[in-house]
């Protein structure tokens, strides 16, 4: 089954502009503006921008269960680790992000987060995203070039 994109126009995509504080190894912690999305046209994932007053902001994908899973426990390995801060603020998820160059440790709003959620869950409700993929589109993108 193909998913019409014209049925999630008026809800995709979905936007949560907020902001996070960021920590990075022997820093103090800063806010930073941040904005997650979601879109129907890429339903497993999530993007999350940051951005910097005096630079292009920086943008990390990384799937949708990730973030919702990481609202109750640890979640993930590699470059995206989700987790809930239970201790200092009892509101806050974590996450953490890696490159080869180092880590930034990033709080943001667990209700800013449930709230983001729970709007992309009414778009696309977990356990049905295959059912948004164009699978001949993805076919097309893969194959494109070749003869």
């Amino acid at each position: 089954m193909r998913h019409d994109p014209a049925e999630a126009a008026d809800e995709d995509p979905i936007i949560c502009t907020t902001s996070v504080r960021v920590s990075v190894s022997g820093e103090l912690p800063v806010p930073l503006p941040a904005e997650l999305r979601y879109s129907a046209a890429d339903p497993y994932a999530v993007r999350l921008s940051l951005g910097a007053p005096a630079a292009p902001p920086v943008d990390w994908v990384f799937a949708r269960s990730l973030l919702a899973q990481g609202l109750s426990r640890p979640t993930g390995s590699g470059d995206v680790v989700v987790f809930p801060e239970r201790r200092y603020r009892p509101d806050a998820i974590r996450i953490l992000l890696r490159t080869r160059a180092g880590a930034a440790l990033l709080e943001v709003s667990g209700a800013v987060v449930t709230a983001f959620l729970q709007r992309a869950h009414a778009v696309v409700p977990p356990g049905t995203e295959h059912r948004h993929i164009d699978l001949d589109h993805v076919v097309e993108q893969l194959t494109a070039g070749r003869e």
